[in-house]
């Protein structure tokens, strides 16, 4: 099968989401499996296209891409050009949900069967914060939709309320084998990984509940990741006076984002809304006990024995929560059974229900009115 797949986000660029990590891993074995993969993702500085693990990467857009705004003009802009110039070379298009408004209702003009993938579908709040009315934006292109991916059951109940017609496979994400790799340690620190994002990830809660509880805890607050907010959290952090008691590491991969998190107390995840949330299932498989909110999708991940779940943006209580998850004894149990729990989250077992997610989406969508093209993908296949 001949697969366009408009990714959006480029696993390599700096500050890249979990969301374009799941599509490499799942592409780069549908390829070991015949496919033919090619991603449409934004330009950024340093962009080139280029094939890695066999999957052709081509970044879209104008000019270098050099800030968030640029990035996504130009992807909106030139992706249905690109799509068309490609129809003839395509067997199914997949529309990867991306902010600010999750979909460009891809099949009003792929011209080719389409599936979209749902590892984000948070307009509403992008809504609240740039006051455009972006939820009704996203509520249009869902309802488009004939046939979703979703990577949580909380995600795919959201996509069935937006269209009980819908069709939805939740296929999770997957733990790159590199995060069993370090041997679990109980270090001293607390750890968060993320975006750099306010809104959605909650820094801002984080670090009301640090102060709050950074007396109690020997070790210091460690925060990993790159993004548009990280000026003003390296500003927050010296206004609330905790300079010596918070460490801004950068942007980690591969083995030393699994050392961190190996190598880290805890790992905490404040964020107000997620779609599946990687980070604690790569947490857990490093042996590291995750403290969140407990909200959709996170508490599907966050198994009783191997994290804790915290009332939802209650500041007090996350506070509370780590500074005695901090000293409680039995902290090994917690690692093992997080490693056992994320043991399930495995990328071959995913790859094969997505491939055959793609094969039944195509045979469906082709025999709903694009039956022209059955026979020369039989002849292929």
């Amino acid at each position: 099968m001949r697969v366009l797949h408009l990714g959006f986000e480029d696993p390599v660029m700096p500050g890249a989401g979990g969301g374009s990590v799941r599509t490499h891993e799942i592409n780069r074995r549908l390829v070991s499996a015949g496919f033919q993969v090619t991603v449409l993702t934004t330009r950024y500085p340093g962009w080139r296209e280029r094939i890695q693990d066999g999957v052709l990467y081509v970044p879209i857009g104008f000019g270098m891409g050099r800030n968030r705004l640029t990035r996504l003009l130009g992807y909106v802009v030139r992706v249905p050009i690109e799509a068309r110039n490609r129809r003839t070379t395509t067997d199914l298009v997949v529309e990867d949900f991306f902010a600010p408004f999750s979909t460009m209702a891809a099949p009003l003009w792929t011209q080719r069967p389409t599936i979209g993938i749902v590892q984000w579908l948070h307009a509403a709040e992008k809504a609240r914060q740039y006051k455009v009315p972006l939820q009704w934006i996203e509520r249009l292109g869902v309802r488009k939709h004939r046939r979703l991916i979703a990577v949580s059951a909380g995600i795919a109940d959201r996509l069935e309320a937006l269209n009980p017609g819908l069709h939805v496979d939740v296929i999770g994400n997957g733990v790159d084998p590199g995060a069993w790799t370090p041997e679990p340690r109980l270090g001293q620190d607390v750890l968060f990984i993320g975006r750099l994002e306010y809104g959605h990830k909650g820094l801002d809660l984080l670090l009301e509940a640090w102060v709050q509880c950074c007396d109690r805890i020997d070790g210091n607050l460690l925060i990993a990741g790159t993004g548009p907010d990280e000026a003003r959290l390296r500003a927050a952090i010296h206004d609330a006076g905790l300079s010596n008691r918070v460490r801004l590491l950068g942007w980690l991969s591969g083995d030393k984002k699994f050392q961190a998190l190996s190598h880290a107390r805890l790992v905490v995840m404040p964020s107000r809304h997620e779609t599946f949330g990687l980070v604690a299932i790569e947490a857990l498989a490093a042996g590291t006990p995750v403290i969140a909110f407990n909200i959709p999708c996170l508490r599907e991940i966050i198994p009783d024995g191997a994290g804790w779940l915290v009332d939802a943006f209650d500041v007090a209580a996350l506070a509370e929560e780590i500074s005695r998850r901090y000293l409680q004894a039995g902290l090994a149990e917690a690692s093992d059974h997080g490693r056992a729990f994320a043991a399930g989250y495995n990328w071959d077992g995913l790859a094969d229900l997505q491939a055959e997610a793609y094969r039944n989406a195509l045979t469906q969508l082709l025999e709903k009115g694009l039956v022209q093209q059955q026979d020369s993908y039989e002849e292929r296949t």
